[in-house]
């Protein structure tokens, strides 16, 4: 019997098999060849955790609520399903700060979110904050403004 559960379930096992598959092609450096974490590491442990969390959810006994269609909104999924594409294609030519302000912006719209002050207060601040600790901290380098904006 498929359920919302069992349907949820089925995509993230999927989803954690080929995120596992692909975390074999990420390239290590020489030196990373013994080490014992490397680039693959943390991406290889989530795909392990999202196909064991996945047959969790498929083997327990679920509640025997079947799925209804006719509630969902689909136009809303297809529209944030959109909204993401157009985040993964204006994320480099738009910079970090400005694409991941304006997805999260449009997401929490798309989502009914009307307050605009809760709108920005919730996702200015936060990609500022990601992006000074993917930056400063962790060393990661995350391209945040434009080419025309910068000087």
């Amino acid at each position: 019997m498929l359920t919302r559960d069992r349907i949820g379930a089925l995509l993230l096992l999927a989803f954690s098999i080929f995120y596992g598959v692909r975390t074999l092609y990420i390239p290590l450096l020489p030196f990373q060849a013994e080490a014992a974490f490397t680039a693959r590491s943390m991406p290889w442990a989530l795909s392990v955790l999202g196909v064991v969390l996945s047959l969790v959810l498929l083997v327990r006994r679920g509640t025997g609520a079947r799925v209804e269609a006719a509630g969902f909104q689909w136009r809303r999924a297809a529209v944030l399903c959109a909204l993401m594409v157009a985040y993964g294609l204006t994320v480099r030519p738009a910079g970090f700060l400005i694409s991941t302000s304006l997805f999260l912006i449009g997401g929490f719209v798309i989502l009914g979110e009307r307050r605009i002050w809760l709108i920005l207060a919730a996702s200015i601040p936060i990609v500022v904050f990601f992006w000074v600790l993917m930056t400063q901290f962790l060393g990661v380098f995350i391209e945040a403004w434009p080419e025309f904006l910068k000087g």
